[in-house]
């Protein structure tokens, strides 16, 4: 399963060369991970309330081309890993319409309550195991 997120690049997102600063791209990440929760049916404020914390352990990034102000962007979301004690997904940045690849990337994600890492209740996990198909 792949979700495609859409994205106008805003000209906070720049830097002094109108070039999209690299920080960026780690949040558009989340963007795209928190979509492809949302097309499962996994709500974060839901996940959350019943105290279970989802930190990042990892994250990777690698750059190919800068996107620009006002670039339309897709954010295109998978999952490489979905288990009931960690998620990894990967990311692809495209210019809307292009094949060529902005930006790539990984991260992952462990299911915590209390602080330590535990596992899924069923009602999430049941969920989040379509997320692979």
């Amino acid at each position: 399963m792949i979700v495609t997120t859409k994205y106008r690049v805003k000209f906070f997102d720049t830097d002094t060369f109108g070039i999209v600063h690299h920080s960026n791209y780690i949040r558009w990440f989340e963007t795209g991970r928190v979509e492809f929760l949302r097309e499962l049916g996994i709500d974060l404020n839901e996940l959350m309330s019943d105290g279970i914390l989802f930190p990042i352990i990892e994250v990777n990034a690698k750059f190919h081309a800068p996107a620009k102000f006002d670039d339309e962007l897709e954010i295109l979301t998978a999952a490489e890993a979905l288990t009931k004690a960690k998620m990894k997904f990967r990311y692809e940045i495209r210019k809307r319409g292009e094949e060529k690849i902005l930006a790539e990337g990984t991260s992952t994600n462990v299911f915590t309550s209390g602080g330590k890492i535990c596992r899924l209740p069923e009602k999430y996990s049941a969920r989040l195991a379509r997320g692979l198909e």
